[in-house]
């Protein structure tokens, strides 16, 4: 490693300086706002922390948990609800420089199990529930020495979160980490492959903080709602107020919209994040009930791509002066370039929907983007001979501070992921695209989705866009049936909820014509219709095109 980048590397740098240096500046704004319960007239309750109390009951959270035995470096799984006790907690984690191990409930308990095992755990912090999980499933943490139980304790040992952060407040010294130090472990949802444990440094997150901050101009009043619980972790470190809403954020597709709108209108929400799935549900109710959300300055969308249609659909519902904003990005490097949608349904979304792709916009200010050739084999080293010539399609790989080094002891996703180079490393993001004259970025779809059929190559985003233009075709999904290189591509449809406007046969045909008059997709000869696509935990959004393809030659089969 160069003498600079260790340099760098060995400065001193804790996330949670961050709320400390909130909580000195803004000591009585409200950090974070919980829904409480509704009164007798079913008027909607809240608790709340100011930064100040929020940095001072953290500080007497970190000092129990350093005597409990949770102290730098402390591997403690974190299975908590979204909520007060959730940013309490994370805060004192940090501050005593101990390493967070988050994990998607949703992914299915098995999976939750293997991942958090392959951590080798010391501490386990949860609810009543998870601790149930832990002590029925006890091989998986055996390397657990300290539980911590948040709420009421049953029957196993432990302290409980209310005994360890007693007393009057005194100062805590925040853990001396450094920018290289590991300072959580966060798990990826699995959704294209077995999940793996992706490694944030305490620089990595102060550098995702000071890039949001920047492209974003966060305000000093700013009030979010975060719809998804580990972008919530930001907003203290941003000074923004975080606005709990009542949800479960395992199904943002099934979101109730008033209890989104509802504290959008309230608290005078400024900023918002959403999955597309929670966008296009609140989106379609507020335009149907001609909900104007006036006090947002901002919606922001990720965690799958966000159709035009979509994001038209909710910039309705905003101000003249506000935008949907969609960032790019992956559990290992986010955000990483972004775009608004002045600039969406102006000039890009047309070119979007002839098959271009989905352009995600510009590389953020300390972000490198590059296009190299496809390969699914590891590349060890970094050479310009990689590069694909301008305007074609290629893997898109990233170079950046916020970007994360390596995965939690997996040497093999390691060598698939990443390429040393000179002056320190890039990224596979494992999605393909291309950059525009204007320096944009084009996503085509996942490289390990590509349809490669004897006639070249098929990508899933440019496809697929052919077919949505149908008035009756929600979502398609681009599958190959078969081994590469003779797939034989076949196009799914999952319609519109409730449509029930004609046969299949005739849409079929009118879809085989639509495809055959377009050279992206003149090749496609089968169409399959499933009543409702697999898709991600996290997001509700991620097409499970794996399983479709299993489905899909299971039927072609029959």
């Amino acid at each position: 490693m160069p003498e600079t980048i260790a340099a760098a590397n060995a400065v001193r740098v804790n996330i949670a300086h961050r709320l400390r240096h909130t909580a000195a500046r803004m000591p009585y704004k409200r950090a974070v706002v919980c829904a409480a319960g509704r009164g007798r007239r079913g008027r909607r309750s809240y608790s709340h922390l100011t930064f100040e109390q929020l940095d001072r009951e953290s500080d007497n959270l970190a000092r129990g948990l350093d005597q409990a035995g949770i102290r730098r470096g402390t591997k403690t799984v974190l299975m908590v609800k979204p909520g007060i006790d959730f940013f309490v907690l994370i805060f004192a984690l940090f501050k005593v420089g101990a390493v967070p191990v988050v994990v998607d409930p949703g992914m299915g308990i098995r999976r939750m199990l293997r991942c958090l095992e392959s951590t080798t755990p010391e501490a386990f912090i949860g609810i009543p529930l998870a601790h149930v999980v832990r002590v029925f499933f006890p091989r998986y943490f055996r390397s657990v020495r300290v539980a911590v139980t948040v709420g009421r304790r049953l029957f196993w040992g432990g302290a409980t979160l209310a005994s360890l952060g007693r007393g009057p407040w005194q100062p805590y010294a925040l853990a001396p980490t450094q920018r290289d130090e590991t300072a959580a472990i966060l798990f990826t949802t699995g959704s294209t492959g077995p999940a793996k444990g992706v490694v944030y440094t305490h620089g990595n997150f102060d550098a995702q903080i000071q890039q949001i901050q920047d492209h974003f101009a966060i305000g000093a009043d700013e009030i979010d709602l975060p719809t998804f619980p580990l972008f919530a972790l930001f907003d203290p470190a941003l000074g923004m107020t975080a606005v709990i809403p009542d949800m479960d954020p395992r199904k943002p597709a099934q979101v109730d919209p008033n209890e989104i709108i509802g504290p959008i209108v309230h608290h005078g929400v400024t900023n918002m994040f959403a999955s597309p799935a929670l966008l296009n549900r609140v989106g379609r109710f507020g335009r149907r009930h001609n909900v104007h959300l006036p006090s947002l300055r901002r919606v922001v969308s990720a965690g799958a791509p966000v159709s035009p249609a979509n994001i038209d659909q909710f910039a309705g519902l905003l101000s003249e002066t506000a935008e949907v904003h969609t960032p790019y990005g992956a559990t290992e490097a986010v955000p990483i370039v972004s775009i608004g949608s002045r600039e969406i349904l102006s000039e890009t979304r047309a070119l979007s929907e002839q098959g271009y792709g989905m352009c995600v916009g510009r590389p953020l200010a300390h972000t490198r983007i590059r296009i190299i050739r496809i390969s699914d084999e590891a590349i060890t080293d970094w050479d310009d001979d990689l590069l694909v010539p301008p305007g074609e399609i290629g893997e898109i790989v990233v170079q950046g501070h916020l970007v994360t080094r390596h995965y939690y002891d997996n040497p093999r996703a390691d060598a698939l992921a990443k390429i040393v180079a000179a002056d320190g490393f890039w990224h596979r993001m494992g999605d393909l695209g291309w950059q525009d004259s204007k320096g944009r970025l084009w996503f085509c779809g996942r490289k390990n989705h590509r349809v490669v059929t004897p006639a070249g190559e098929m990508y899933t985003i440019p496809c697929e866009a052919i077919f949505n233009n149908h008035s009756r075709v929600f979502r398609s999904a681009l599958v190959g049936v078969g081994n590469p290189p003779h797939q034989e591509p076949v196009i799914c449809i999952e319609r519109h909820p409730g449509d029930d406007a004609g046969r299949d046969a005739d849409l079929e045909a009118e879809l085989l014509a639509l495809a055959a008059e377009n050279q992206l997709t003149a090749t496609i000869q089968k169409v399959l219709f499933h009543p409702a696509f697999p898709v991600d935990i996290r997001h509700n959004a991620k097409i499970f095109r794996e399983k479709l393809a299993i489905w899909a030659a299971a039927r072609l089969r029959r």
